[in-house]
C-alpha cells in the first residue's frame, strides 16, 4: 500500500499520487463532485465525476489522482493545500460510514460531554482535538530530548505498589497469589524516585502515570493523570527552579511560539505574600487576562504542617517527605509546628498550580519524627515506610525534585476549558471511562478466584 500524506503533496504539481483518508465534505455541481479529503495531516479538495455521488460523509476512501494548481481566483487561503486540488482518476470505498451520532466539523464545546466521551474515537476526528493531541506528543517528545541533554535518565517505576498515606485515596488491586492482600496504584513515584537517589543514579526523570481516587473537576482528570517527574541528588531549590524555567522557556519557544512569557526568570513569591495579596496560593499575576500571555511564578515558604480540626492532628501541607527549612528545625523541636516552613516550591501558571516540588528528608530520625507529628504510631511507620527508612540508613545523598502536571499545564497553555480536552480517552466528570463503559461488574468466578465477596 503506497501511502502519502496530504501535507506532502503541496509541491507535487503535475504528479500522480495515491491518497487515503475520510470524506470530510461533499459538494455536487452537475456532473462534477467536489469532496474534501481528510487525513491526519490535513485536508485537500478532490475533483471527481458522477461516481463520487455515492460517497457519504466520513467514508474511508482510496483516491488516485493528479495534483493540479488551482486558478488564482479559486485559491483557498484558509488551508495549507489551498493552492492545489486533486483531479481524481480512480476511487475505491474502503469502508462505508453510517451517519455520525455527533457533529465533528465544529469545536465540539456545545456538545454534551457524555456523548463526546461515549464516541471519543469520533470526537477525536475534529480538528481542535487532533491538534491538541499532536501538540501533547510534541511537548512530551521535547521534554524527553531536553532532559536527556541535561544528563537525566528516564527510569520506569512500578504501577503495582504498596498503599501508603500520601494525601489522596488509593486505587487498590487485589492479589490472587496472596489472598486478602492488595496492591495500590501509585499516587506518584515519590518513594521510588527517592530510592533511585539512594541507588546513586543522581539524575532521574519519568513521564509517569499517577493514580488518585479524587473527586473530578475541570482542571483535574479523574483517576489517572500524567506528570513529568524529576529527582536530582546534591541539589537545592534554586537549581531545580532554574532547570524547570529553562525547560519551559525552550518548550514555549519551540512548541507554542504564539505564546509569550510574562516574566523570565519566573518571579518568586512567598506563601504569606500571595495569601495577603491574592487570597490564594495560586495567584494569577497577569496584568490583563490575555489568552496568549503565560505568567509563571514560584510560590515558596509554605507552612510545613496544617491542622486537621476534624481529625485533631497535624498533616503535611505538601507530603510527608518534604524537608522543613533548615533554619526552622529548632521550631520543630520546640513543638511549634504552625511556624515551621517547608523547603517547598510550587509552580503556578495563570492562576493554576501546574507543578510542585521540594527538597526531601534523608535523615531517618527526622523522617520518623514527621510521621509521628502526623499521628502515625511507630508500628504504623515501620509497617508502611520501613523500607524507605532502612534505605536512608545506607548512605542517602541529599536530594530534591519536582513534578509538573502535564495535563493541566497543557490545558492552561492551550486555553482549554477542561483538562479532558488534552487527554485522548479521559474519564467523565462522574468517573466513567471514555468508550469502554467502566467501571463495570466482573464475573463471579473471577471474584471467587480473588477471594472477594461483594456486599449487596
Amino acid at each position: 500500500m503506497k501511502k502519502i500524506f496530504i501535507e506532502q503533496i503541496i509541491n507535487k504539481i503535475g504528479e500522480e499520487v495515491d491518497l487515503y483518508g475520510w470524506v470530510a465534505s461533499k459538494r455536487e455541481h452537475k456532473e462534477i463532485v467536489f469532496i474534501d479529503l481528510r487525513d491526519v495531516s490535513g485536508i485537500v479538495q478532490v475533483v471527481g465525476d458522477e461516481n463520487f455521488k455515492k460517497l457519504s460523509l466520513e467514508d474511508v476512501v482510496f483516491i488516485k489522482g493528479i495534483v493540479k494548481k488551482r486558478p488564482d481566483k479559486l485559491i483557498n487561503p484558509k488551508i495549507k493545500t489551498g493552492q492545489i486540488e486533486i483531479e481524481a482518476k480512480e476511487l475505491k470505498i474502503l469502508s462505508h460510514a453510517n451517519p455520525l451520532p455527533l457533529p465533528i466539523e465544529d469545536d465540539g464545546h456545545k456538545i454534551d460531554e457524555e456523548i463526546r466521551l461515549k464516541y471519543r474515537y469520533l470526537d477525536l476526528r475534529r480538528q481542535r482535538m487532533k491538534k491538541n493531541l499532536i501538540l501533547r506528543y510534541q511537548f512530551i517528545k521535547f521534554i524527553r530530548n531536553f532532559m536527556d541533554k541535561k544528563g537525566f535518565i528516564e527510569v520506569e517505576t512500578p504501577i503495582l505498589t504498596k498503599a501508603t498515606p500520601e494525601g489522596a485515596r488509593d486505587f487498590v488491586v487485589p492479589s490472587r497469589l496472596q489472598p486478602g492482600k492488595f496492591y495500590a496504584l501509585p499516587q506518584s513515584p515519590q518513594q521510588y524516585k527517592q530510592l533511585l537517589m539512594v541507588a546513586g543514579f543522581e539524575k532521574y526523570f519519568q513521564i509517569a502515570r499517577c493514580f488518585r481516587d479524587e473527586d473530578p473537576r475541570a482542571d483535574r482528570a479523574y483517576g489517572e493523570f500524567t506528570q513529568l517527574d524529576i529527582e536530582k541528588s546534591f541539589t537545592n531549590q534554586k537549581e531545580i527552579r532554574e532547570l524547570i524555567e529553562c525547560l519551559l522557556k525552550e518548550t514555549i519557544n519551540q512548541i507554542f511560539p504564539e505564546k509569550k512569557l510574562f516574566q523570565f526568570p519566573f518571579p518568586i513569591l512567598t506563601y504569606k505574600d500571595v495569601i495577603e495579596k491574592y487570597q490564594s496560593d495560586r495567584p494569577d499575576i497577569r496584568p490583563k487576562k490575555e489568552s496568549n500571555l503565560l505568567a509563571f511564578c514560584w510560590v515558596v515558604d509554605f507552612p510545613a504542617f496544617e491542622w486537621k480540626e476534624q481529625e485533631k492532628r497535624w498533616d503535611a501541607t505538601h507530603h510527608p517527605f518534604t524537608a522543613p527549612k533548615e533554619e526552622d528545625l529548632p521550631l520543630l523541636k520546640k513543638g511549634e509546628y504552625e511556624k515551621v516552613r517547608a523547603d517547598q516550591y510550587d509552580l503556578v501558571l495563570n492562576g493554576f498550580e501546574v507543578g510542585g516540588g521540594s527538597i526531601r528528608i534523608t535523615d531517618p530520625l527526622l523522617q520518623t519524627k514527621i510521621f509521628e507529628i502526623m499521628g502515625h504510631s511507630k508500628e504504623a511507620v515501620e509497617n508502611k515506610f520501613g523500607h524507605l527508612l532502612e534505605a536512608f540508613s545506607y548512605g542517602a545523598p541529599p536530594h530534591g525534585g519536582i513534578a509538573l502536571g502535564l495535563d493541566r499545564l497543557l490545558q492552561v497553555i492551550l486555553n482549554e476549558i477542561s483538562v479532558r480536552e488534552v487527554i485522548a480517552f479521559p474519564a467523565s466528570s462522574g468517573g466513567k471511562t471514555a468508550v469502554m463503559d467502566a467501571p463495570s461488574q466482573i464475573d463471579k468466578d473471577q471474584l471467587d478466584e480473588l477471594g472477594i465477596e461483594i456486599k449487596s
